[in-house]
């Protein structure tokens, strides 16, 4: 099969959801036999590659140099933000040549990032027959998602903001999802939500794979530091307001009973600025080079994610680094985690705090939390299944 796969970037290296659930696709396609040419934007901090000299695992490479866009041009362009910033000279040339040069099989939409390209796609393509398969693989249901961020923001100009670029989301994704031959979703929860407005598309749910560390076996005891720690990437505006809302409520709890939250990760340092001023008992890392051994210095992982949907892969780092999860109902979709038995599930970010609290001295409650959730997915998400899967999916249509 040979497969033209359009992402939004080089996912080297893989520092957050987006790039973990690409790369590890990417990966797995090529390792499956799929003919794999990766077109996306270039970033500063990825390994240089030759655009179209295979590498070590015969994928090719076409990456074109990230100019970034304004956030005025962003505004009044017809594409939402997330694929606008793609929308560059260079890689609508790059793509142009690359669906000049020969027969395509398969042209992957990685994400909604990539739809900048439909209209190209199509322009080149007039007539379904003769077209390559397309195939739209979702990171998240956009429609649904935007549409909740923007009306959860508080501030009221950028509600408004939010808005609009929900709607230009919403009217993009519709456009793929009509457009392909094949949706994949990556929670059975996004793919009703697909088929609800189209039940004569194909979709396939692909729930991410995880290739990380794992810990054999770890014992929380009375030495291990009263620390809760949130692990993730807060560059996202909804990860940014999910972060500052659950810590308004958590901190001043935990600085009350002697305990730690640790928020491990990225995000601009203005916002990193304001978060330490106001914090009592939090502590923000920034940048970090790994984060397993800030895991095995706490006693409890959280999702504190009111907003974001979709499959949160940091929660496969926390069971299989045997870290106990604490979240708020709806936020761990995806994993076959059961309340009680294997998470503890809160309604809203109080009650999620003071349960942290209330278990964060129960050793014994703990450990079997981890345990149970180690073995509930410890054959559950492997990388080279989802690539057969997805392949076998292709070759059917």
């Amino acid at each position: 099969m040979r497969c033209l796969w359009l992402t939004l970037a080089d996912p080297e290296p893989r520092h957050n959801g987006q790039y973990l659930y690409s790369g590890g696709l990417i990966d797995a396609m090529g390792q499956g036999g799929a003919q794999m040419h990766v077109l996306g934007l270039a970033r500063p901090d990825s390994p240089k590659r030759m655009n179209g000299v295979p590498g070590a695992d015969g994928i090719r490479w076409w990456l074109s140099d990230h100019h970034p866009r304004s956030s005025l041009q962003s505004l009044v362009s017809p594409l939402p933000h997330i694929a606008d910033r793609s929308w560059t000279p260079g890689l609508r040339q790059a793509l142009d040549a690359r669906l000049r040069e020969g027969k395509w099989d398969t042209i992957v939409f990685d994400g909604i990032s990539a739809g900048w390209a439909l209209d190209q796609v199509l322009d080149h393509f007039p007539r379904r027959h003769g077209r390559p398969n397309l195939v739209y693989v979702s990171h998240n249901h956009e429609a649904s998602l935007r549409r909740e961020v923007a009306r959860n923001h508080e501030n009221f100009i950028k509600r408004q903001v939010l808005r609009y670029d929900a709607l230009k989301a919403a009217w993009l994704e519709h456009r793929l999802v009509d457009a392909a031959a094949l949706v994949t979703a990556i929670t059975s929860e996004d793919a009703e939500q697909y088929l609800a407005r189209r039940p004569d598309r194909r979709v396939e749910v692909l729930t991410p794979g995880y290739a990380g560390s794992h810990e054999s076996r770890r014992r929380i005891t009375a030495a291990t530091p009263r620390r809760a720690v949130i692990v993730g990437s807060f560059d996202w505006i909804a990860k940014r307001m999910n972060l500052e809302q659950f810590v308004a409520v958590a901190d001043p709890l935990f600085a009350a009973h002697g305990a730690e939250l640790q928020v491990i990760g990225s995000a601009e340092e203005a916002f990193l600025s304001r978060m330490r001023r106001k914090a009592a008992a939090t502590q923000f890392t920034g940048p970090v080079d790994g984060v397993l051994d800030f895991m095995r210095e706490a006693r409890i992982a959280l999702v504190a994610e009111r907003h974001g949907g979709g499959f949160k892969l940091k929660v496969l780092d926390y069971i299989f680094n045997r870290m106990p999860i604490l979240a708020l109902s709806g936020s761990v979709a995806g994993v076959p985690l059961r309340h009680d038995d294997s998470i503890l599930l809160y309604e809203d970010y109080e009650s999620l705090a003071r349960g942290v609290l209330q278990v964060i001295d129960d050793c014994d409650r703990l450990n079997s939390l981890q345990d149970r959730a180690y073995a509930a997915c410890q054959d559950q998400f492997d990388w080279s299944s989802r690539g057969e899967r997805l392949l076998s999916a292709m070759a059917a249509l």
